[in-house]
Order: structure tokens, then C-alpha cells, then sequence
């Protein structure tokens, strides 16, 4: 099948997402998040864009930022190849690291500006990894609290927001969907899935599942089904059957 040509931005701003290969991971831990930040650092210099949000998930990113002296194309090219080459080389591995081609959308004005802002600082809410967007370490949303950042451009979206709450702002639901992202959002790893059931449940140690009452590890299972856990990883990580997680609706 062809490959459609990309959409370009009039006002050269675009939601950008890069994955894994095969869904795979592409962070094995803070090391590897922090080098990536500091690509993002180091590429921003040469490659002259705007970066206005980023969040770093386990087999996937979100950047929001404006080409102003390179292409797009370019842009990500430089990041992604750097990246790739320090991670393979850390990691003993060889061959691509990422998806063929990355996916991006225009973003043409302020209001789907904000809504594509807060879907970035949204993602670990939504995949239940942290209760508030300020608790996630590998997001822009902490240097939006700070209100400066040395890699961020952050006055472009308080100034759209014009005096109104950051923080209450990103507690509302987008009435904007990024619908191309949201439906291709990919299952999260087992470490993720692990912070996820530790948060629905209150433990701190999965063992923990092993002395709960029948009532309570039905109700665990429920929550964990309602945020799209499959039945397969719920039973493993919480160490059931997978015929008791199949039969709680």
C-alpha cells in the first residue's frame, strides 16, 4: 500500500508520535528516558525547533513542537538515529529500534494546541501508571509547574491560556479528540502494568494479591479490565487463573 503523503502544518507546529518495533519497548529504565531528554536537548540547537511538550512512555513518545529552520522529517531523523545508536550500543543489540515511520499531525490553531497538550500530559494518567499528570517524571508537565524550562518552550501555551489554571486545565477531559492517536495506543509492558495494578489496589508488593478476600480480588480485576489490561497479563501478574479473571464482568 502507497505511503500518503504527510499533511503540512501552516503554522508549522505538529503532534508527533515515534513507537516501538513490534510494539517493543524502547526505555528499559531512567537511563535511558534521561538520554533521550538530553537528545531532545542536544538536537534543538542544531535542528532549531520549538519543543513544547514530550511525554516518554515504554514502547512510545509524544513530542509537540514547531520546525522553524529544519524539516520534520529531518528533525526526527537526527533524534531518532542518535537515540538508536546509544541504545543499541548500551543494550548489546543490533537493527532498527523503531516503527518504519513516524506519525505526525498538523496542528493548525490554539485551540487544538491546548487539547494536543494536554492529551501528551494525559497519556500516564490514562494508563492508570500515576493518579496525577505531575507525579510522572518523564513528562513536560513539571516544567509548565516550574513556568521556565531550558529545553521547553513553555510561554507560547500560558499565553494561550491566558491566566487560567494550568493545572485545573489538565484535569478536564479534551472535548477535542486526537483521535488517530488515541485509537493506535499500544498495551503497556509488564513494569507499567505492574505500577497500574499496585495503584488500582494500594499494595506495594504484588504478593500482597495472595491474602485478598474474594470480594476485593474481584472488584481489583474489574478496574484493571475497565482500563484495557489484558485477561492474560492480569493473570499473571496478579498470579490467578486466567479462567477467574475471564468470569468478572
Amino acid at each position: 500500500m502507497p505511503r500518503h503523503a504527510r499533511r503540512k502544518s501552516s503554522s508549522d507546529i505538529y503532534h508527533v508520535m515515534l513507537r516501538g518495533i513490534n510494539q517493543q519497548a524502547v526505555f528499559e529504565g531512567e537511563e535511558d528516558r534521561e538520554r533521550l531528554v538530553e537528545t531532545l536537548e542536544k538536537f534543538k540547537e542544531v535542528s532549531g525547533y520549538k519543543l513544547f511538550a514530550y511525554c516518554l512512555m515504554s514502547n512510545h513518545f509524544h513530542f509537540l513542537l514547531k520546525v522553524e529552520k529544519e524539516e520534520l522529517e529531518l528533525i526526527l531523523k537526527r533524534i531518532a538515529g542518535s537515540y538508536v545508536f546509544w541504545y543499541n550500543r548500551k543494550h548489546k543489540r543490533i537493527g532498527p529500534l523503531f516503527q518504519d515511520r513516524f506519525r505526525s499531525e498538523a496542528v493548525e490553531d490554539d485551540k487544538y494546541f491546548l487539547a494536543v497538550l494536554r492529551y501528551i500530559h494525559q497519556n500516564p494518567v490514562k494508563a492508570g501508571l500515576v493518579k496525577n499528570a505531575a507525579d510522572y517524571k518523564f513528562s513536560s508537565y513539571k516544567d509548565y509547574l516550574k513556568g521556565k524550562s531550558e529545553l521547553l518552550d513553555v510561554d507560547y501555551a500560558l499565553e494561550i491560556l491566558d491566566g487560567n489554571d494550568f493545572e485545573e486545565f489538565h484535569k478536564e477531559e479534551n472535548e477535542i479528540k486526537c483521535l488517530e492517536f488515541e485509537a493506535k495506543e499500544h498495551p503497556l509492558n509488564d513494569a507499567e502494568a505492574t505500577q497500574v495494578v499496585k495503584s488500582v489496589t494500594g499494595i506495594k508488593d504484588l504478593s500482597e494479591i495472595r491474602m485478598f478476600e474474594r470480594e476485593r480480588l474481584d472488584k481489583a480485576i474489574r478496574k484493571l479490565k475497565a482500563k484495557g489490561l489484558p485477561i492474560r497479563q492480569i493473570s499473571r501478574l496478579m498470579g490467578v487463573g486466567k479462567g477467574i479473571v475471564e468470569r468478572v464482568k
